[in-house]
């Protein structure tokens, strides 16, 4: 049953990011903090998250914008490697409630980032990547402030969503090296990831084919809520 789950809500969740570039992992994070726990979930989710960008990143091949994606990993890749040993040496309550308060916070924060409506020059983009990267190793995903970043770059549609998937693609990569050489992917951990990652890489690619009949202002609506559920989800489980 908790497979059978995972993999509806993996679908769920890689088809919506596959449409608006973020909410995969805020979706499904709940659910594979509920079945296995804090510790074990966040590298699973990683190389779920991993697959699913993957997915986005041959959808939208043709838009990328290697650049802006390099510059992004320069200093989000380091930060990655430093945010997971901060991971793994926390406790896992402490983890569940960071992850939940992370969450509730990313709701105001994304809609600050919007009212500014700032257009950011490209040597900004290395230097929001650090904190990004160093959050993205502690709380799985960063998907709702890393949107509005390439946003503001001037990044739209297909070269967005390609583009910011690219740019968390080499994170996650660099997350799951770091678990792999701290000993936290034993297999159990890998097949559990593979099972979910396949779920959200089809969705990234149904994701494209979805005609988009809700306007912007309801897609960031439905994301909001996402995240409010999400972290409340998350912190019911801290306290339980």
């Amino acid at each position: 049953m908790d497979y059978a789950l995972v993999l509806i809500v993996g679908l769920f969740g890689g088809t919506l990011g596959g449409i608006v570039g973020t909410g995969s992992s805020i979706v499904l994070m709940p659910v594979l903090v509920w079945f296995w726990g804090p510790v074990e979930a966040v590298p699973v989710m990683a190389i779920a998250a991993f697959m699913g960008n993957f997915g986005r990143v041959v959808a939208w091949r043709r838009e990328l914008d290697w650049k802006a994606a390099a510059l992004f990993c320069i200093t989000a890749l380091p930060g990655a490697v430093l945010g997971v040993r901060t991971l793994l040496a926390a406790p896992a309550a402490l983890i569940e409630a960071a992850l939940g308060l992370f969450f509730l916070a990313m709701v105001p924060a994304r809609r600050w980032l919007k009212r500014r409506e700032v257009r950011l020059p490209l040597w900004a983009v290395p230097v929001i990547g650090a904190p990004l990267g160093y959050l993205t190793g502690i709380v799985v995903s960063t998907g709702p402030l890393q949107v509005p970043l390439f946003t503001s770059y001037g990044l739209e549609r297909g070269a967005l969503l390609g583009t910011e998937a690219l740019a968390s693609l080499a994170v996650y990569a660099t997350k799951l090296a770091t678990f792999s050489g701290m000993g936290a992917l034993p297999l159990s951990t890998v097949t559990k990831g593979l099972i979910a990652g396949c779920s959200l890489m089809a969705g990234s690619f149904a994701g494209k084919h979805v005609v988009l009949r809700l306007s912007p202002d309801a897609f960031r609506l439905i994301v909001d809520g996402l995240m409010v559920f999400s972290g409340l989800t998350l912190l019911a489980a801290a306290l339980r």
